[in-house]
C-alpha cells in the first residue's frame, strides 16, 4: 500500500476490500476489466473513496472534480466510487462534462460566428456551462426541493438527448462528482505559436485558441470554482493519450460501432493537446489527489497535496 494514504484510511480500506470482494468481482466482470484492476481497487480506489468521504462536512455536499486525459479511466473510477459510497451509506450522484455539450445546432452557430473548429465538441466553449452550474447547485440542495434531471448527450447522434430521457436524481446528495478531460483546467500563459498541425493549418491566426483560453478564464473558472476537491488521473504524456484513444476506437469497431481511423484519431487528439500539456505541467502541484498512471494503464503512485487550493475554497465559501 502506498505510504501517501493516511494510516487510518489504509486500515479501513483493507477491511472494506474484504467486505466488497463479491461486488468488486461483479464490477470487474461486467466492465471486462484487466486483471491488474483488482489490486488497483484495494490500493487506490477504495482508499480514495474513504479519503474523499472523510473530506465531507456535515450538512454540505462535497463536490469532487475528476480530471484525466482521454482514455485515462475517469468514468470507471467515478462508477466505482459511487458503488463504494453506496455501500458506506452515502448518497452520491454526478455527471460528465460530456453530458453538457452544446447541441449540434448551437455548435454549428458557434462555428459560424466564431471559428469553424468549434463545430467539433470537446474543447472549452463547446459546453453549456450555465446548465452545469445549475445542476451542481441543485444537486447540492441550493435550488430548492424536488428531483433534478441529469443531462445526457448522445455521442452517436452528436446531440443532446431529449430532456424526457434524462435520469432523475433526488436531492441533496452527500457527494457529487464532476468528471471530464479538462475539469479544473486553467488558462495557459504564452505559447502563442502553434504546437501541432491542426493549430498551424486550421487556426493560423490563433482565434480559436484565444477563444478557448478566454472561456477558461471566464465561464469555466466559475464552474470549476464549485469544486471542493480535485482528483487528477495523470497520464504519462500525449503519446499515451493517443494510444489509449486508439484502443477505445478499436473496441468500438469490435462492437460494431463506427470507430475513427488512425489518421482521424491523430487529428482529433490535437484538439486537446495544448490544454492537456498545460495541465500536466501545472495541475499536479495543486490537485488535492494525483494518481500517477503508467503506460500500461495501471496506477503506479499517489500523492496527496496538503491543504486545498485557496482560491477555489474561498469561492466555495462565498457560494455557500
Amino acid at each position: 500500500m502506498p505510504a501517501e494514504w493516511p494510516t487510518e484510511v489504509v486500515r479501513r480500506a483493507e477491511s472494506l476490500h474484504m467486505e466488497l470482494c463479491a461486488d468488486i468481482d461483479r464490477f470487474v466482470d461486467w466492465h471486462q476489466l484487466p486483471d491488474f484492476f483488482r489490486p488497483l481497487v484495494e490500493h487506490y480506489y477504495l482508499p480514495l473513496a474513504l479519503w474523499l468521504s472523510d473530506c465531507k462536512r456535515q450538512q454540505h455536499t462535497l463536490v469532487v472534480g475528476i480530471c484525466g486525459g482521454q482514455g485515462s479511466g475517469k468514468s470507471t473510477l467515478a462508477e466505482f466510487l459511487h458503488l463504494a459510497w453506496e455501500y458506506l451509506g452515502l448518497r452520491s450522484a454526478g455527471f460528465s462534462l460530456d453530458d453538457i455539450y452544446l447541441s449540434r445546432a448551437q455548435r454549428a452557430q458557434l462555428a459560424a460566428d466564431v471559428h469553424p473548429l468549434l463545430a467539433t465538441r470537446g474543447v472549452p466553449g463547446t459546453h453549456d456551462i450555465p446548465l452545469g452550474m445549475d445542476i451542481i447547485d441543485r444537486l447540492c440542495g441550493l435550488g430548492g426541493p424536488g428531483p433534478v434531471s441529469l443531462p445526457m448527450f448522445d455521442k452517436g447522434a452528436d446531440d443532446r438527448r431529449p430532456r424526457s430521457l434524462w435520469p432523475v436524481q433526488s436531492v441533496p446528495v452527500d457527494i457529487l462528482l464532476l468528471e471530464g478531460w479538462c475539469v479544473g483546467a486553467r488558462p495557459w500563459r504564452g505559447g502563442e505559436a502553434p504546437i501541432n498541425t491542426l493549430e498551424q493549418h486550421e487556426d493560423s491566426d490563433g482565434s480559436w485558441r484565444n477563444f478557448i483560453n478566454k472561456q477558461l478564464r471566464g465561464p469555466y473558472r466559475d464552474l470549476f470554482a464549485r469544486l471542493d476537491r480535485l482528483v487528477m488521473l495523470k497520464v504519462p504524456d500525449m503519446d499515451s493519450v493517443l494510444d489509449w484513444r486508439s484502443l477505445q476506437e478499436q473496441k468500438l469497431r469490435a462492437r460494431g460501432g463506427k470507430g475513427m481511423r488512425a489518421d482521424e484519431i491523430g487529428r482529433f487528439i490535437q484538439y486537446y493537446e495544448r490544454i492537456t500539456v498545460n495541465m500536466l505541467a501545472e495541475m499536479p502541484q495543486r490537485a488535492d489527489c494525483v494518481l500517477e498512471l503508467g503506460r500500461d494503464h495501471s496506477i503506479c503512485g499517489v500523492r496527496l497535496n496538503p491543504g486545498p487550493p485557496g482560491d477555489r475554497v474561498e469561492k466555495q465559501k462565498t457560494r455557500r
